[in-house]
């Protein structure tokens, strides 16, 4: 096998939110192609425990200690270099240092960054970036300059004016890297077209693949015991609940939708599930019809005992895994038009869009009504055949593992309309290995994807192991 350096922001385990799950399945699918080496952040005491499982997919691996609080103090000190806050977010001389030093040992001719900031890895410093044959392949996601300027619209002055200056820097950051690298790649065809709008110059290489789903995880199959009592009419929303659109999100669905849903159907209860609540979401928990459980072993009996799956994102950035998840277990899902972005379903038959309170009010009562338990589960159906047959993850990486092939200074990506590219970058091409990826989790592993279990040893060292070297730093 090759080898292939790998720069991912947060390590790629539990795969239990947004981009823990692609980040995750990345890795595996890589792995089984590549020698892998990985560079990484933890930045929570609870994902040291799951070190020994991403590091047995990788050659080599370092995982970087990250405190959220002294890196967002330390950040502010972009402010005075006149860049993103972002880069010094992830900044790390011992990143850095090993990075180079594995450039140097193993020689890599491919290197992808997962997120934007990782790239500076080999975008800083004299000779990293251009001018040598290493293929170079940024795997943005989302258009996260975009996603700050959305933060300023919405928040008051004096956030608004420092997201203002993030999603303005950011966006200088995200084209420079762009213009270095083979391919810029995003989670959806609206994020790439976004993009190629705002860095014109990199349009030619800018391309996605969206997100895929566990579906023999995520299946109605996997229903476990009823959380829910027989009295109520559940309706749920999944989710990282310290992430700000997911705050925003259930406090716009409490204040302007549950109210007048509940006056016409009292026995209405709107759960909200997912690790971290913050304040805000934890005020919402002393109001009548709304409960917050906080961090629970699994999501997925949530999601099947309940009436409805409900995403109703304001503000949302690429493919949102939630309610691909819900439709994998034949949920009904209604959705705002930023949820439904980078999803390939058909409004009324795989799920039900709102574009507003009025009309999701009218669709959480229309759906609710007794006379619709039928419709609702014809709709589940429907979106699970789709997630099936459209969103397995092999099927979502497998161009992007041919684009790693291509020659280093090569600009193709994928994603495109097929007269902008030759049919070869997006159809299968003979001899690709079509081998079923290598599954390195232990059998009872899956269950970390919704749990948190005790914090193992944080410690304040990095940890940095190679498959031909003795492992060093702190244990996980």
């Amino acid at each position: 096998m090759d080898d292939l350096l790998l720069l991912i922001h947060r390590i790629p385990y539990p795969p239990n939110k947004g981009d823990k799950i692609r980040s995750y399945h990345l890795l595996r699918y890589l792995s089984t192609r590549y020698r892998v080496h990985l560079a990484t952040f933890v930045d929570d005491a609870d994902d040291w425990q799951h070190v020994p499982a991403v590091r047995a997919l990788c050659a080599s691996s370092h995982f970087a200690p990250l405190s959220p609080l002294k890196a967002r103090l330390r950040s502010l000190g972009a402010l005075l270099f006149n860049r993103a806050l972002s880069l010094d977010y992830y900044r790390d001389a011992g990143v850095d240092r090993w990075v180079r030093e594995t450039v140097a040992r193993v020689a890599p001719a491919r290197v992808l960054a997962f997120s934007s900031p990782m790239a500076q890895y080999w975008l800083d410093g004299e000779g990293k970036g251009q001018g040598d044959p290493m293929r170079r392949v940024i795997d943005f996601c989302d258009v996260d300059s975009d996603k700050w300027r959305q933060y300023a619209a919405r928040k008051r002055f004096p956030a608004s004016l420092l997201y203002r200056y993030e999603a303005d820097r950011l966006l200088r950051y995200e084209r420079t890297a762009a213009a270095r690298s083979g391919a810029a790649l995003f989670v959806s065809q609206p994020e790439a077209e976004l993009f190629r709008r705002l860095a014109p110059e990199s349009a030619a290489k800018t391309g996605y693949f969206s997100n895929g789903v566990d579906t023999d995880f995520f299946s109605p199959a996997h229903a476990g015991a009823n959380p829910y009592e027989a009295t109520e009419i559940p309706v749920v929303f999944c989710g990282a609940m310290d992430y700000w659109p997911n705050v925003d999100a259930v406090t716009w669905f409490a204040d302007a939708i549950l109210p007048a849903a509940r006056a016409r159907l009292p026995a209405l209860r709107f759960y909200i599930v997912g690790a971290r609540p913050s304040a805000e979401v934890q005020q919402l928990a002393a109001r009548d019809g709304i409960r917050v459980t906080g961090t629970v072993d699994d999501v997925r009996p949530y999601v099947v005992h309940a009436a409805l799956s409900v995403a109703p994102l304001r503000v949302a950035r690429g493919i949102q895994n939630k309610v691909l998840e819900a439709m994998a277990m034949s949920k009904a899902v209604i959705v705002t038009p930023a949820a439904l972005e980078g999803i390939d379903a058909e409004p009324g038959r795989e799920l039900v869009r709102a574009d507003d309170a009025a009309t999701f009010i009218a669709a959480l009562l229309h759906l609710l009504a007794p006379p619709q338990t039928s419709v609702r589960d014809a709709m589940g159906r429907a979106a699970r055949a789709l997630v099936t047959s459209t969103y397995g993850w092999d099927a979502r990486l497998a161009p992007l593992a041919r684009l790693l092939e291509l020659p280093a200074r090569a600009e193709l990506a994928l994603g495109f309309e097929p007269e902008s590219v030759p049919e070869s970058a997006l159809e299968p091409m003979p001899g690709l290995t079509t081998e079923p990826a290598r599954e390195a989790m232990p059998e009872s592993a899956p269950a970390a994807r919704h749990a948190s279990g005790p914090a193992a040893q944080a410690g304040p060292a990095p940890v940095s192991a190679s498959a031909s070297t003795p492992q060093r730093g702190a244990t996980a």
